[in-house]
């Protein structure tokens, strides 16, 4: 039976917008591309989806699994954004040299394609599977994959429908994606991509451990101070903070200087009050770097404070530098 000339693709996208391109066969109401059925393992597949794309042919959800897509090449010259895929199934496609600048994989079906040496840079794979996705050699700089991967988002809904071991697995393939994608950040020399993806890998691996372990507080802590060892600026609103709340706690407890207790009271005036704070910030700061003029002295339990200060202090200008050093040298 052959096909009707006038009888097009059945195939809607998320606007609403209809593929136009003629049905595939008799027995299907999709194009060839949009048709699940339809066979893409052909050598000159690169060629005719190249052809389609440039004819104006809808690419938003097109089936391509499985299909052979070596050396494709979908960069879009006369525009801004590249040839837009959308909620494209690509499921073990070979990318293999393709050309995919700028292009658009937003919500599609990247799992296990194989892009050994194609090009990706400024790609858009916001919301897309990535799992398993052969980074080998593959050009990734500027890409844009969100906030948050499909894996985690799927692992917190879970998650807070009390499905605790399928949030697990969930959380464990989305360490597996950053962890891809950290390691070919680093193979092509983009630390400052790669340090973003570290976080969020260690991250997800700190999400699949036990809620009150020890473990997990430990690694909650590391993330909180410094952010895995990739946020500096942590480090220093972590040291901002302590200085400020331990001046508190001398503003409350008191200090002797020049052999004279001195300690917050509302029977002291406004200014005596605010210059007394001001000097226990003064030895707050002196306490934490270690510097210890010997002016003030601490009394009861600003004691304590002060002993605690000084050793965080001298732990954390450690750590600062260290991760500081780190940063400025990618």
């Amino acid at each position: 039976m052959p096909v009707s000339k006038n009888e097009t693709c059945h195939y809607v996208n998320h606007f609403g917008e209809r593929c136009h391109a003629p049905v595939h066969s008799p027995d299907s109401k999709f194009c060839y591309w949009h048709d699940h059925e339809a066979d893409k393992s052909a050598s000159d597949t690169s060629a005719r989806l190249e052809e389609y794309a440039r004819a104006g042919g809808m690419m938003h959800g097109i089936f391509l699994k499985h299909a052979n897509l070596e050396n494709l090449n979908l960069v879009k010259m006369d525009g801004r954004q590249g040839f837009d895929l959308t909620g494209a199934d690509l499921y073990r496609a070979n990318l293999q040299n393709a050309h995919l600048f700028n292009i658009v994989l937003i919500r599609a079906n990247l799992m296990k394609v194989n892009l050994a040496h194609a090009n990706l840079h400024c790609a858009h794979l916001e919301e897309s599977n990535l799992l398993g996705v052969k980074f080998h050699d593959t050009k990734i700089e500027h890409i844009k994959t969100g906030s948050s991967i499909i894996q985690e988002n799927q692992a917190k809904e879970l998650e807070a429908q009390g499905e605790y071991k399928q949030a697990r697995d969930h959380y464990e393939q989305a360490e597996e994606v950053y962890r891809n994608l950290r390691k070919a950040s680093e193979n092509q020399g983009l630390f400052n991509l790669a340090g973003p993806y570290l976080r969020s890998e260690l991250t997800m691996r700190r999400l699949q451990m036990p809620h009150y372990s020890v473990r997990r507080f430990y690694s909650k802590v590391v993330d909180l101070f410094c952010g895995y060892g990739e946020d500096p600026l942590r480090v220093v609103l972590f040291s901002l903070l302590l200085i400020f709340f331990s001046s508190l706690f001398y503003y409350i407890f008191g200090l002797r200087f020049a052999g004279e207790y001195q300690v917050f009271s509302l029977h002291n005036g406004f200014e005596e009050n605010v210059i007394f704070f001001f000097e226990c910030l003064y030895y707050s700061v002196v306490t934490f770097t270690t510097l210890g003029y010997g002016d003030f002295i601490p009394v009861g339990f600003s004691r304590l404070v002060a002993a605690l200060e000084a050793f965080t202090g001298s732990f954390t200008i450690a750590l600062f530098v260290v991760v500081f050093v780190k940063k400025m040298t990618r």
